[in-house]
C-alpha cells in the first residue's frame, strides 16, 4: 500500500499491486488494473519511488518470514 494525495488535498492509501501504469498529463494519473484512473498531486517519479519502496518492503518481510519458519540458511555463512 502507498499513500498518495488527490488533487483536492485528501490523502488516501492505494494498493500498489493494482497499479497498471502512471503517467503525467501534466497531472499525475495512476491507472489501475481495473482501468480506473486516479489523479494525484505526487509526481510520476514520486509514485514510482513509493511503489518500489513498497515492493522492497514486501520482499524483505517475505524473506524474514521465510527465515523464521526455517527457510533460511541458504549458504549465507550461518552455523
Amino acid at each position: 500500500m502507498i499513500q498518495v494525495t488527490r488533487l483536492n488535498g485528501k490523502v488516501f492509501v492505494l494498493n500498489a499491486e493494482w497499479i497498471k501504469f502512471v503517467e503525467a498529463t501534466p497531472d499525475t494519473v495512476i491507472t489501475l488494473t481495473q482501468d480506473e484512473k486516479v489523479l494525484v498531486r505526487e509526481t510520476v517519479e514520486e509514485v514510482v519511488r513509493r511503489v518500489v519502496a513498497y515492493h522492497r518492503e514486501v520482499r524483505l518481510v517475505s524473506r524474514i518470514s521465510g527465515e523464521s519458519e526455517g527457510g533460511g540458511g541458504h549458504g549465507e555463512g550461518r552455523g
